[in-house]
């Protein structure tokens, strides 16, 4: 029962923590005079990724690899399959064909870098150096593009972040609310992988499965709940395009970091199935996406009615 309110209060703290901190940095951003479409690809492209960040370092320094490693092969299959999935379930998404071409690239690039760093069966600090060096050269790449040129893919950065409820806020209040969500962020952390760990024991199942499925949903709560306000809008490209940048934040930047701090032994049973079916979603998500440039809502239940065998597989441990 211990375990049980760790892990729900982990989960909670995380998704409030993270919701603050997003708000206080885009706050903070917005008072010093940074453009929407700089603060929608940093801040609040790391921001939604905070807590699979913390969450995947805590598991790390743990002795936790399979949480660590299943919190972001399970947050990417589950950002595609259940997150776009639901998204185009309530309203068809329409896809920006700049952004696609762009970032669905990337994230194409960097699930398959994923996939060959896996194979050889370690996450070691130099292949932490290589992703996050790459996710350093996206950005910077990017920054430099956009500001020579005003393209629809920089529109949809700044949709992003505009997306983001905001109140007035000082700058003392902003700052305090995003300090504040990156402690709750941390300390959520830390008592969702201690539950984690015990529930795992406790079932009879591998911290790799439960880091796959419920902290890897947990800490994806941001991205639905950005997802989401984005389709309410209107706004489509905007749910889209934050999936494709928080798979490549989960990717290049949380492993590459996490690997960095503490290198990571792959666990066989994501050899065998996870990174396998986060790379035939990203693929079907590039696929789709390319098909009429939308996702329709019968897509959107194909994904969906995908995670949910996906999930009871991994559950029956077939």
């Amino acid at each position: 029962m211990i375990d049980v309110l760790f892990l729900l209060g982990g989960l909670v703290g995380l998704v409030i923590g993270g919701e603050f901190l997003v708000r206080g940095a885009v706050s903070v951003a917005e008072r010093a005079g940074l453009s929407p479409m700089v603060i929608g690809l940093t801040l609040v492209g790391f921001g939604t990724s905070a807590p699979e960040l913390v969450t995947s370092i805590q598991a790390a320094f743990a002795g936790s690899p399979g949480i660590a490693i299943g919190n972001v092969v399970g947050s990417n299959t589950g950002n595609i399959l259940l997150i776009l999935g639901l998204t185009a379930l309530i309203r068809p998404v329409l896809i920006d064909r700049n952004a696609l071409m762009r970032d669905g690239g990337v994230v194409i690039a960097a699930s398959v870098l994923l996939v060959a760093v896996a194979l050889t069966g370690a996450l070691g600090r130099g292949a932490g150096v290589l992703l996050f060096g790459l996710l350093l050269v996206y950005l910077i790449a990017t920054l430099v593009i956009e500001r020579r040129r005003n393209t629809a893919t920089g529109a949809v950065y700044a949709a992003e972040a505009e997306a983001i409820p905001q109140a007035s806020l000082s700058l003392g209040a902003a700052l305090g609310i995003a300090v504040g969500g990156l402690v709750l962020t941390i300390f959520a952390a830390r008592a969702l992988v201690f539950g984690a760990v015990g529930l795992a024991e406790l079932a009879g199942m591998s911290e790799t499965v439960i880091g796959l499925t419920i902290v890897a949903i947990g800490t994806s709560m941001p991205e639905l709940v950005t997802a989401i306000i984005a389709v309410r809008k209107g706004q489509g490209d905007v749910a889209f395009g934050n999936v494709l940048g928080s798979n490549i934040f989960n990717i290049l930047g949380i492993l590459g970091l996490t690997a960095m701090l503490r290198p990571l032994a792959i666990p066989p049973e994501i050899l065998r199935l996870d990174i396998w079916v986060m790379l035939a979603s990203t693929l079907a998500m590039v696929l789709f996406a390319i098909t009429g440039w939308r996702l329709s809502r019968r897509e959107g239940a194909v994904f969906v009615a995908s995670y949910v065998v996906y999930v009871g597989v991994l559950i029956s441990g077939v």
